[in-house]
């Protein structure tokens, strides 16, 4: 008297049909996914960029002053962290542009230091 175990478990061929379709999804899926991380990275990088250089107008309006460095402005309490660049996953990478001939400070300006360009073609230094 033999029983059989019949519909306890998955044969080897319904694996291979599961995975099969599995990976036949990622691929229709996964490159959908990989721009919308570089759409996010460069939206977050443009935001990061406008307040941060909004923040260096409002310094120099309440010193008269341009700040030495971007540590200046979290000392004093502009900014609560140096902004990440999410491009480069880095807070070093910034690029500080001198002021005008005349002005005093360290920086007027920044950009962002990664290389390459964005999803439209332009380079991230002219950002």
């Amino acid at each position: 008297m033999r029983t059989h175990r019949k519909g306890r478990g998955f044969t080897l061929i319904e694996l291979l049909v599961v995975l099969g379709i599995i990976a036949l999804l990622l691929t229709v899926a996964l490159p959908r996914f990989f721009p919308s991380i570089d759409s996010a990275k460069e939206t977050i990088l443009a935001d990061n960029l406008r307040n941060t250089r909004q923040v260096v107008d409002q310094y120099r309006s309440d010193t008269g002053r341009y700040p030495e460095s971007l540590e200046q402005l979290v000392e004093a309490r502009y900014l609560r962290e140096i902004p990440l660049d999410p491009v480069t996953e880095a807070r070093d990478t910034w690029i500080l542009e001198a002021p005008h001939e005349g002005e005093q400070g360290g920086f007027a300006n920044l950009r962002s230091g990664a290389p390459g360009n964005d999803r439209r073609g332009r380079p991230y230094l002219e950002w």
